[in-house]
């Protein structure tokens, strides 16, 4: 894959049994663990308990690759997402009136148990790999032919993963010049034409191209003579300055094709991502009706105007959507210009500011959600007039707008929520945004929407 969500390197070596060891892991033991206790309290297996098992496997399939995480980084990592999938759980349970099938021992013994049991597996898996990473025979040679900055960004990638199992021997390039990282100097084998012999004379596994696409001609040579060996090839292209969303090798009747920018909810994702849209904002709608009659009543009587704000937003593919709030101005600009809410904004009525810090007044969203014009989680959007500025100053700042836009999403829960009253704010938001697009999984929507319930009581940045 291009994009790996922990190393952030753009090429990772296929490791098919780890890959599939890590899908499986969460799932597995979340589901063996549940049986396991509800047999050990000597409980039946009935028909709710095989469907609890059903929709934690779906919710946590497939697993995260906690395999590279650091001891503590794996246990953190493990306790968000356990405490996210046990808050869909509880809406899920407390919805459908079904709590009570199960006994509370077993659901308290199966909360405690599971993660402790993900982190130890987590563990024993690191520590296979690290020992597996050491015996000679596992390790394959590698070289890099380009000994420019792209192949020592390759380089230290492969070294940086324990399970990558890859000795990079040195650099092969026939220039000279200032393109040329002096790093690569001590370690430089030879020439392009030099790359096939020494490859069958040592015995190389892999060859990593990192020539630039201007090097097309000697790129084309330099394959004619490197396929005539076993040793795998693997060509990274250049484009360490393209914001890479989602990059994949795919099939166009043939013809390959990488994608560098491109909407992660295609195909299955798309479904699941839609589904579980429709299916949290119904539950939720149905759990706060009693809150939504009560704001409104507020606001009606906070000051004159009408209960919801419609304002102009771009959505999916920059399109124009209605995006729907409770008023918590006196002002409804949605023109040209829309001035952003300052700290103390005049604008704000005093039960505004109550909406507004609580993030109340953003409830009305779930309806958008309904409608499929917004997400649960996602980009936050922004008004039409906010987007012409800021798509002329923030470079790929449009990008963001490959998936729909979210009530609430990535930048809001690391901090970047309410005014961006500076350049170097909203860069570092749209940063966030474009990270969420990389690495989206519905494990990290539970997670974000588990951090959005902590911050509405504890947020000093919205206002």
């Amino acid at each position: 894959m291009f994009e790996d969500r922990n190393k952030r390197t753009f090429y990772s070596a296929p490791q098919s049994v780890t890959s599939f060891v890590a899908a499986l892991l969460e799932p597995s033991i979340t589901v063996a663990c549940f049986l396991g206790v509800t047999l050990a309290y000597d409980e039946p297996v009935l028909r709710s308990t095989l469907t609890v098992c059903l929709l934690v496997f779906a919710l946590t399939f497939p697993g995260r690759n906690r395999f590279r995480d650091s001891g503590l980084a794996a246990a953190v990592d493990i306790l968000q997402s356990w405490i996210s999938l046990l808050l869909v759980l509880a809406l899920c349970g407390y919805a459908t009136r079904s709590l009570n099938y199960f006994e509370n021992e077993v659901l308290l013994v199966w909360t405690v148990a599971t993660p402790v049991l993900l982190w130890i597996a987590v563990t024993i898996g690191r520590l296979a790999i690290r020992h597996s990473a050491r015996l000679p025979h596992n390790r394959r040679a590698a070289i890099i032919v380009g000994a420019g900055p792209l192949g020592v960004k390759v380089a230290r990638a492969l070294a940086s993963r324990d399970d990558a199992l890859i000795d990079v021997i040195g650099y092969f390039d026939d220039r000279t010049d200032e393109r040329v990282d002096v790093e690569t100097a001590s370690r430089r084998l030879g020439t392009l034409a030099d790359v096939a012999p020494y490859v069958v004379a040592h015995g190389i596994r892999e060859v990593y191209i990192t020539l630039p696409l201007g090097s097309q001609p000697r790129i084309v040579r330099l394959l004619e003579s490197v396929q005539g060996t076993t040793a795998s090839l693997f060509f990274v292209p250049d484009v360490f300055g393209i914001s890479i969303i989602q990059g994949r090798l795919q099939d166009m009747n043939g013809v390959p094709v990488v994608g560098i920018c491109e909407t992660p909810f295609t195909g299955t994702n798309d479904m699941v991502k839609r589904l579980s849209d429709v299916a949290l904002s119904v539950l939720i709608l149905v759990l706060i009706s009693p809150l939504l009659v009560l704001i409104a009543i507020g606001v009606k009587l906070s000051s004159p105007g009408p209960v919801i704000f419609k304002q102009r937003r771009n959505g999916l593919d920059g399109e124009e959507i209605t995006v729907y709030k409770f008023r918590s101005m006196t002002a409804q600009d949605d023109g040209d210009t829309v001035p952003q809410a300052t700290r103390h904004d005049p604008r704000v009525t005093r039960f505004g500011a109550f909406l507004r810090r609580t993030s109340l007044d953003e409830l009305p969203q779930f309806f958008n959600v309904l409608q499929g014009h917004m997400s649960i989680v996602g980009p936050r959007p922004h008004a039409v007039a906010h987007n012409e500025l800021y798509r002329e100053l923030i470079k790929a700042y449009m990008v963001r707008h490959k998936v729909k836009p979210g009530i609430t999403g990535w930048a809001q829960v690391n901090g970047l929520r309410g005014e961006t009253d500076t350049i170097e704010k909203m860069r570092a938001r749209v940063e966030f945004d474009l990270e969420y697009l990389r690495n989206w999984s519905l494990g990290l929507d539970l997670q974000i929407i588990a951090r959005t319930v902590r911050l509405l009581l504890f947020d000093s940045h919205a206002y």
